[in-house]
């Protein structure tokens, strides 16, 4: 049997320093390098070579939290893009409802007007909504939800809450038609609210009214307010249907002739009134049948109206 020599046997639990011993000599070494530290610059090249060495370690080192916060930023984005792609259909719905409530309000509002305008008169009236306008600019026309059921009878007069629209000159059963005071074929006896003075306004399309043929001494002037005749009987007495806006003086001629701007609201509103006047008193659920129409405002030949 081979054995080996004593010298080269090695022992099975060699011995050395102590746990207590090793511990002691490596703070001060510790010790030490901190002292030589403090007191100069000799560790900042090892210093540096260690980090630079480490640097890979510390960084897989820290892989983990890179990953988790690369997650939750990524899980933010999308959180605050569909955000926002929700904030902009809501406001995009806020404005549409905005816009709604906006035409809701001026509505409300213009039929308060009709209604105070209402108050104001003591003749039957109704609230009539305007659901067509002539588009022909020579043919001042609009059309109204309101027909020979509802009592509507030709020559009535329809006024807004600004002052005289117009008249009926077509009834249908649902529906009638009205020729606005600045159509060539429409008339109203007027009074000049100052003076008292009578006279006829035409309409004069673009221009507005025109009051023809007035004598040359005849006390009117810019800014004076034209109120309804009762003249006819068609229109309420005392309703505004114009302001004075010129006096023209025909070179030669012994008359002169004004223009007024309409006091109604013309293409503006979506309601009307329609006003039964004395002459044609509102029946108890009746019909009623007024004469057409006289040869200045229009001949009423405008077709039937459903």
């Amino acid at each position: 049997m081979n054995t080996l020599p004593e010298s080269h046997r090695r022992p099975l639990f060699p011995r050395g320093p102590g746990l207590g011993l090793r511990a002691a000599l490596l703070a001060l070494i510790s010790l030490a390098l901190i002292f030589n530290d403090t007191r100069g610059d000799g560790l900042q090249g090892v210093r540096q070579t260690l980090s630079f060495m480490l640097a890979p370690l510390v960084w897989v080192a820290a892989l983990p939290d890179h990953l988790r916060s690369a997650a939750e930023n990524l899980d933010t984005r999308e959180t605050l893009e569909r955000e926002n792609r929700e904030l902009r259909e809501k406001q995009l719905w806020l404005e549409v409802r905005l816009q709604k409530l906006a035409a809701l309000e001026a509505e409300n509002r213009r039929i308060r007007e009709l209604l105070a305008s209402a108050a104001r008169i003591e003749d039957e009236v109704l609230i009539a909504e305007i659901v067509a306008i002539n588009q022909d600019p020579y043919r001042s026309q609009i059309t109204l939800n309101k027909g020979s059921r509802d009592a509507v009878y030709r020559g009535q007069a329809v006024v807004d809450a600004g002052g005289v629209l117009g008249q009926i000159v077509d009834v249908g059963h649902r529906r009638s038609r009205a020729l606005l005071i600045t159509d060539p074929n429409h008339g109203i006896p007027v009074e000049v609210n100052r003076t008292g003075m009578q006279t006829i306004a035409i309409g004069a399309g673009e221009l507005g009214l025109r009051l023809p043929f007035l004598a040359s001494n005849a006390d009117i002037k810019v800014g004076d307010l034209l109120v309804s005749s009762a003249l006819g009987g068609r229109f309420p007495a005392g309703y505004p249907v114009g302001t004075v806006y010129e006096v023209k003086h025909v070179a030669g001629e012994h008359f002169m002739e004004a223009y007024a701007s309409p006091a109604a609201r013309l293409n503006q509103g979506r309601q009307a009134l329609l006003v039964w006047s004395d002459s044609y008193p509102l029946g108890d659920g009746d019909t009623l049948d007024a004469p057409p129409p006289t040869d200045a405002t229009g001949d009423g030949d405008e077709g039937a109206l459903p």
